[in-house]
């Protein structure tokens, strides 16, 4: 077996450091080329820009390109180990935009002494850019950061680590819901866990159907319910009235259990108190709150998702940012609203239910996958999503008003090819 901590330094370090690198897309060849693109021929674009701000779009690389932004304060599960140690992750994030969507990005990693200070640095660039991804901000300072930013910028801003996993997340759901036989306004749900992402996918499911007296959200404290008078803002639009006061009655009896924790934090013996024909997204990574092999040992009805590729059912953000901010930038978007979220997340779960291509099945060296059980989302390698997911995104914008701009005509995508 490889050494991956080894193969992981050497992928970074070797040929040369890094993921990602800067190409030109005009010629720089002859005295020409080079008087067009700098002096003096630049003139004439900047004073093009100057009259209209609008023409930035058209003769620089603003409507294709997204800043990958961070503070460094929740890495992956690593903790806060500072804006610099982030860059690995920020510039995975940008060659993931890349490979999957064509979307050129450019990673930043603010040193910043207050959630303010981040947000006047990030507000001062926001010009240069189509789209901003927030990332690995730590909650609760997440929401108000982003909500702030959304109030100032007049283009999309998206924290992943919030709505990623909220949109695949209610891809998956919805799925598992009907597989299952349940209805989302009758199913009960109790979250392990109240950060970002947490409070993110309940909201998103909301939206998708599910009621909120139905949700039993859990901290460190137990359930967070109405009487209860030490929660932030964000924690109590979740406060229930309820008798149910510890994770262990939140799941007792739950069709859905959600996880967004930590690693072993959930046991078969609790598992097995879940209602009939469960559905368990364990998905704290890399280790879930509890892994499938454990599911399996104490129940036979369950559908189960994690975080992790060697499962089935991977909850994986790059099956959503990608193609999100591909279709927002395609047509101008001002924001990613909630009913652009909730378009995708629905394009996603109707993408599982199709026949899968022997491209995917080559990718994961399978004879066989069809919509069940072990397949209620969508597999990353899957060339459609770029189609399927930035058409939904950007149909949704155009229907909210959010667009500044059409449809495109080169419009449903069908390969990078195509951008």
């Amino acid at each position: 077996m490889s050494d991956i901590k080894q193969d992981a330094l050497d992928y970074h370090a070797l040929p040369k450091p890094g993921k990602i690198s800067v190409e030109l897309t005009k010629p720089a060849d002859s005295a020409r080329d080079l008087s067009l693109a700098y002096s003096p021929g630049v003139a004439e674009p900047v004073k093009a820009i100057a009259e209209d701000p609008e023409n930035a779009y058209k003769y620089t690389a603003k409507g294709n390109m997204v800043a990958v932004i961070t503070d460094g304060t929740a890495i992956l599960g690593l903790g806060n180990l500072g804006p610099l140690a982030s860059k690995p992750v920020m510039e995975g994030k940008s060659l993931l935009f890349k490979r999957f969507a064509g979307v050129d990005s450019i990673d930043i990693e603010v040193e910043s002494e207050s959630p303010q200070a981040f947000i006047d640095t990030v507000r001062r660039i926001a010009n240069t850019f189509g789209g901003i991804n927030l990332e690995d901000i730590k909650a609760p300072e997440c929401f108000e950061i982003e909500r702030t930013l959304i109030e100032q910028c007049d283009i999309p801003v998206f924290h992943d680590d919030q709505h990623g996993t909220a949109i695949v997340t209610v891809a998956g759901m919805l799925n598992a819901l009907e597989i299952q036989g349940k209805k989302i306004e009758e199913a009960s749900m109790a979250v392990l866990g109240a950060g970002a992402a947490a409070i993110s996918c309940s909201k998103l499911l909301i939206l998708a159907g599910m009621k909120p007296e139905n949700i039993f959200m859990c901290d460190r404290k137990g359930v967070i319910h109405s009487g209860r008078d030490d929660l932030n803002q964000y924690k109590a639009m979740f406060a229930v009235d309820t008798d149910k006061r510890t994770f262990d009655d939140a799941l007792k009896d739950a069709d859905i259990f959600l996880g967004l924790s930590g690693p072993d934090m959930v046991t078969g013996e609790q598992i097995k108190t879940m209602a009939a024909n469960p559905i368990i997204f364990a998905c704290a990574n890399p280790v879930p709150e509890v892994m499938p092999e454990v599911v399996a040992s104490v129940r036979d009805d369950a559908i189960m998702a994690t975080g992790r590729s060697d499962f089935p059912n991977q909850v994986n953000n790059v099956l959503g940012f990608p193609f999100i901010f591909r279709g927002a930038l395609d047509v101008r978007a001002r924001v990613i609203n909630e009913e652009m979220k909730l378009a995708a997340a629905k394009a996603l779960a109707a993408l599982a239910k199709e026949p899968v291509t022997q491209e995917v099945l080559n990718a994961y060296k399978l004879d066989a996958l069809e919509f069940g059980r072990d397949y209620i989302i969508p597999k990353a390698t899957d060339s459609r999503l770029l189609g399927v997911v930035s058409t939904a995104v950007a149909q949704a914008a155009i229907d909210t008003g959010a667009a500044a701009g059409p449809l495109p005509a080169n419009y449903p995508l069908k390969s990078i090819e195509d951008i």
